[in-house]
């Protein structure tokens, strides 16, 4: 029971320390969300209240597949880089949202960035 309390303790220390430093105004915001079989990710427009584009590994494309956990956030990450290319967007802030970057968030990360997406 103390270490589930200590584990919950990091994790929102690491969050709002990732939260600290905020976009400039012509910025979007690459939101990360990691549950224990998925994985979600949004952009953000802070200043118009506005989600531009979100991938998830629950849409139908990814749940016919057979794949590890990281393939997955791959195939999201470069899902989420192929629907921004219509929106002219050219600056992004990598939010990870208090999780380490390893594992699945970096597996999303680099597929973004193989995709085109700059941050």
């Amino acid at each position: 029971m103390r270490s589930f309390k200590l584990k919950k303790e990091q994790y929102l220390r690491r969050r709002k320390r990732s939260k600290k430093s905020f976009p400039q105004k012509d910025e979007m915001r690459l939101c990360i969300f990691k549950s224990t079989n998925h994985i979600e990710a949004q952009i953000i427009d802070d200043f118009n209240n506005k989600t531009i584009v979100s991938a998830s590994s629950k849409e139908k494309e990814f749940t016919k597949k057979k794949l590890t956990k990281t393939e997955l956030a791959a195939l999201v990450g470069s899902s989420l880089s192929k629907r921004v290319k219509g929106k002219k967007i050219n600056k992004i802030y990598f939010d990870r949202n208090g999780f380490r970057y390893h594992g699945r968030v970096k597996s999303l990360a680099e597929a973004a960035r193989e995709g085109g997406l700059k941050f």
